[in-house]
């Protein structure tokens, strides 16, 4: 085994990817609903299937350039432009990646340098504690408290020090479908301007807000000169295994993203860059998509809210979380262990995605980018659920 092989594994044991693989098997294994990994259980739009399936036919079925095709970069641009009036460069300006998650892991690998801090919200999905990790860099926590998760300015006052790089925001937030209010992004914008960091944001579930609105970092004063902007297609158009994703950043810091970039998967999939660029430009799904998932939202909160459960009702994205001490249970990994084998569900216990794990020991997250019969009939299993 090559010697730096252990040094990383030190490093990346323990993250929330690997409960989300056990418990998908888990739900496999035993027959369960998956409300745990988000996933849709629909496809999206035919049309934009249409579209990669011509895209296959007519042979664009080789590697793109490495920054993504022109008019995928073009129909990023002018998404940009008109949902929030930040002008990109398609040239030099946008780059795009196999999903989100491989530009957070460029934009890291590209800004940080060991013995850098990475400042992230406290819970965080499980890719920016690892990516972090991969780039030696070290992770400092601002907490979002149950059932509020609102930003506290001395909580992030207290996780910025002078080693402290780039700041990662997440909003609409997972797991807790926060949408950050423009106060709460001014903060943020503030201290980075204060302290010269930079910004990447994860905005990944920026069509599937349901209460508030979403207002990128970037277009808050002196925050487009300082900020990586990241996407991607696969929530907004529910096609999550195309791993279709773009970041969006003045030059110089696009360059370090794409210097990380091209030894990680070095392009992702031509046919669907081309049916991509066509949804960006002739489809209005992004418009539409949080009317479709808004219902099942509402299925799921306030079917667990029947059942006993308290529940944080989320503004945006793909998750509800509930604290199952609302119901009699005390640790959500146990809770969540049981269930499978109990009433055929999983869910994932939100612990996991804490670096101080008592903080969200009680509370489990729940998935509802799901048909409206999975998610009746995963409700009807819980039924059976007793203290």
């Amino acid at each position: 085994m090559p010697r730096r092989a252990p040094y990383l594994t030190s490093r990346l044991q323990g993250f929330a990817t690997t409960i989300f693989a056990e418990m998908s098997a888990l739900a496999t294994s035993t027959g369960s609903i998956n409300l745990g990994q988000g996933f849709p259980d629909v496809d999206g739009p035919d049309e934009v299937k249409g579209w990669a399936v011509e895209a296959i036919l007519a042979g664009e079925n080789q590697y793109p350039p490495g920054k993504g095709i022109a008019a995928l970069r073009s129909a990023v641009s002018a998404h940009q432009a008109a949902c929030y009036g930040l002008a990109y460069d398609p040239e030099e300006e946008v780059l795009v990646t196999a999903g989100a998650t491989e530009a957070i892991a460029a934009a890291l690998l590209g800004m940080c340098e060991v013995g850098d801090e990475v400042v992230v919200l406290e819970p965080y999905y499980d890719a920016y504690a690892a990516c972090t990790a991969m780039a030696g860099a070290a992770r400092r926590v601002v907490p979002l408290r149950y059932p509020d998760w609102r930003l506290d300015p001395d909580d992030l006052d207290a996780a910025i020090t002078p080693r402290t790089r780039v700041v990662v925001v997440n909003s609409p937030h997972n797991p807790t479908g926060r949408v950050l209010t423009r106060e709460e992004l001014e903060l943020v914008a503030s201290r980075c301007v204060e302290n010269d960091l930079v910004a990447v944001t994860d905005e990944v579930y920026e069509h599937l807000v349901y209460d508030g609105k979403h207002v990128p970092l970037a277009t808050l004063p002196g925050m487009r000169e300082r900020t990586v902007s990241i996407s991607s297609a696969g929530k907004t158009y529910s096609f999550t295994g195309w791993k279709i994703g773009w970041a969006c950043a003045p030059a110089p810091l696009l360059a370090a993203v794409r210097t990380a970039k091209q030894f990680l998967t070095y392009v992702s999939g031509a046919p669907f860059q081309h049916a991509i660029a066509r949804a960006l430009r002739e489809s209005d799904w992004h418009e539409r998509a949080a009317g479709v998932l808004r219902p099942r939202r509402d299925q799921l909160a306030d079917g667990l809210e029947a059942l006993g459960f308290e529940v944080a009702r989320p503004e945006g994205g793909y998750f509800v979380t509930t604290d199952v001490r609302s119901v009699g249970y005390d640790d959500g990994l146990r809770f969540c262990a049981s269930l499978p084998e109990r009433c055929g569900v999983v869910a994932i216990p939100s612990s996991v995605f804490y670096d101080d794990q008592d903080a969200g020991r009680p509370l489990v997250r729940w998935a509802f980018c799901k048909s409206e019969q999975v998610i009746d009939e995963a409700l009807g299993r819980l039924s059976s659920l007793a203290p």
